[in-house]
């Protein structure tokens, strides 16, 4: 069957056959087979429960989990009028859920439930009271009482997004952006269109009227009506934050624009605020340029602020605290329902789904919880410390820590190029003493030999020959002093050698 970009549908513009079949399922997408195992009339109840209840979305019925076609035309009469009337007969409260039925290049029958997100009403099954919710590409439940009440508080929360601004002017929509959004989902309609095709806007006595997602997303100064909705970077020297006399506040700037605009913002100015040091390669003992942290960590991080924001708290911008040894970006409002420090890396749940939708389409904000697990694993593999999120007083807090601070000098471009030249020839113990010297900066003895696995008589051995050689320094005025520490010849001022 070849497929087609334009929309198989006159109510949602991405709904193509490639997104249909191809895409993968996500927040807002989920397929559902009619094969003799395929979902009944119930269980698919339980998924449209779970979108109204999340940040609603497509459901297809009549394509498999694997992408393929099936043809409702092919079920029993009887059985194809009970999904018809899924909604009706199994979902309270009445529930905003548009069937749309299309067909495929090859006449095959699709149906496509377009679910509506709702900010009010907490949806439940009709014979049971059963309530779902759903998270990433699953759904989630029954959920318990406490969850429940939890979903509820949160829907309260996100009415915020929802609300149109009645003193906007339509003047200050940043055209550019909206435009690239509109190419970015191949929608044919007007940019007037899309913003109420999206929810977005509404028509409000013949004229557009905005809601506050869309002022987040797409204008020019949104700060002009919703106060502090901007970034504030500051750095600090050392790595507390300190007043009166001892104020060392380095920089501090402050980013403004729409979402979009303030991450490609950040991003650019982020990376240019950020250290660079050397990483030893352990596998060829070169030497390689890294950042101080890796940006698909830190980027993920301002992108969530950005994302999960109670932007309804004025007053609380996001701050980026930058201090030698770490990166904390905090967000106002805690986090969402079923959502905790603990369980952050699985649970999903958007505050802001209008944006969070929008962010995903124009690449932004990545599906199935990605983004978290982006910020956990590019720190692990450039080997710094797992992330640490806290929440504290409504506040959530993602902190980046890294030791490269310490490096007060970089390391004799003399002794990198030893390192790299004499690499092979040095045995398994003197390659990981020489590796922990580096990323702990100034190990001792004793340290050393539970990294490496041999005794410290034998440490202090390879030690020993490392200084002969004016490789490593010790710090330490003492003869005998099991506290003494080592670290790699730093650059001189004069001579950089």
């Amino acid at each position: 069957m070849e497929i087609i970009m334009s929309s198989l549908s006159n109510i949602d513009p991405l709904a193509s056959a490639d997104y249909l079949c191809n895409v993968r399922e996500n927040q807002y997408l989920e397929r559902k087979g009619i094969e003799e195992s395929g979902v009944s009339p119930s269980k698919l109840a339980n998924e449209i429960i779970g979108m109204l209840n999340a940040d609603g979305g497509i459901i297809a019925l009549g394509i498999s989990d694997g992408g393929v076609v099936q043809d409702l035309n092919e079920l029993d009469p009887a059985k194809l009028e009970r999904y018809e009337k899924v909604c009706h007969e199994f979902i309270t409260p009445p529930a905003n859920v548009v069937l749309e039925k299309i067909e495929f290049p090859e006449g095959e029958l699709v149906f496509l439930y377009h679910v509506q997100q709702d900010y009010e009403s907490m949806y439940a099954r009709h014979d049971n009271d059963n309530v779902y919710k759903r998270v990433s590409d699953a759904n989630f439940g029954p959920l318990n009482n406490d969850e429940v009440d939890k979903l509820r508080h949160d829907k309260f929360l996100r009415k915020y997004e929802e609300q149109i601004c009645d003193i906007f002017d339509p003047q200050d929509i940043d055209v550019a952006t909206l435009q690239n959004y509109k190419d970015r989902i191949k929608y044919e309609g007007s940019l007037d269109e899309l913003l109420v095709k999206r929810n977005l806007a509404i028509v409000k006595n013949d004229k557009l009227a905005y809601k506050n997602a869309a002022i987040l997303l797409f204008s020019e100064d949104p700060d002009k009506y919703i106060p502090s909705a901007s970034i504030r970077y500051v750095r600090y020297e050392g790595d507390k934050a300190a007043t009166g006399k001892n104020f060392n506040v380095t920089k501090d700037v402050r980013l403004e624009g729409n979402i979009p605009t303030l991450i490609d913002q950040a991003k650019e100015f982020i990376f240019a605020s950020l250290d660079d040091f050397f990483f030893l390669d352990m596998k060829t003992g070169k030497f390689q340029n890294i950042s101080e942290y890796p940006e698909d960590a830190w980027l993920e991080g301002i992108v969530n602020a950005l994302f999960h924001r109670s932007y309804n708290l004025s007053g609380n911008c996001i701050y980026i605290k930058h201090f030698d040894d770490r990166l904390e970006i905090s967000n106002s409002g805690p986090l969402p329902a079923l959502v905790t420090v603990e369980n952050i890396r699985t649970q999903r749940f958007s505050r802001n789904p209008r944006l969070g939708r929008v962010l995903s389409e124009m690449g932004y904000v990545r599906e199935l919880n990605e983004g978290v697990n982006r910020i956990y694993s590019s720190m692990e593999e450039s080997m710094l410390s797992e992330p640490i999120y806290t929440n504290v007083d409504d506040i959530v807090t993602l902190k980046l820590i890294n030791k490269v601070s310490k490096h007060k000098k970089t390391v004799s471009d003399h002794i990198m190029k030893k390192i790299g030249d004499e690499w092979e020839s040095y045995n398994e113990t003197e390659q990981q003493i020489l590796s922990c010297i580096l990323t702990r900066f100034t190990p001792t003895v004793t340290e050393l030999a539970v990294h490496c696995g041999v005794s410290e008589r034998a440490i202090k051995g390879y030690i020993n020959n490392f200084i002969e050689s004016g490789m490593v320094t010790r710090n330490s005025d003492k003869i005998r002093d099991k506290n003494a520490t080592y670290e790699l010849r730093k650059r001189t001022e004069n001579n950089g050698s």
